[in-house]
């Protein structure tokens, strides 16, 4: 999974290009890293969390996995509460994605399909972002409006 900005005009090509650097000078050393996990709590339902909380890490985001472990995700953190879109670039796994507020209230829950360009975006400002197997939200039954527990204390 590999999460989109949505920066246009004339600093878009300069921020691609250096977020392709990034990438590639980290590529090595991220794929030994062991992402940092916690345990986030929706209801009854207890989800293992791996933490994206750089832009390098956020940039991988779940891309190349062919499968989770039951009740295991990746929980994106941002430094700001915006508006962060993400695709499915190079993410063979299909993947539903729960965008969360400061609070921990989900905003809304989208499903995204393996290889697929299209961006998928909050209805609202969010902090953080997560993503579970696709079907996860439905069979859990969870929905937007519901409030996710165990989140990384924001920094002021």
């Amino acid at each position: 999974m590999q999460y989109r900005t949505t920066t246009t005009g004339p600093a878009r090509p300069v921020f691609f290009a250096c977020l392709l650097a990034a990438l590639c000078i980290g590529a090595p050393a991220q794929a030994d890293e062991a992402l940092p996990t916690l345990t986030l709590k929706l209801g009854s339902k207890q989800i293992q969390a791996e933490v994206a909380d750089r832009d390098e890490t956020r940039a991988l985001g779940l891309m190349h996995r062919e499968s989770l472990a039951p009740d295991h995700g990746m929980l994106f953190v941002f430094e700001q509460t915006g508006m962060p879109c993400f695709w499915m670039k190079n993410t063979p796994l299909p993947l539903d994605i729960a965008f969360i507020t400061d609070e921990g209230t989900i905003t809304n829950i989208e499903a995204m399909q393996p290889f697929d360009l299209q961006s998928h975006c909050p209805v609202r400002p969010v902090r953080y972002a997560l993503e579970m197997e696709q079907g996860w939200f439905k069979q859990a039954n969870k929905k937007a409006g519901e409030r996710i527990t165990g989140l990384p204390a924001l920094q002021p």
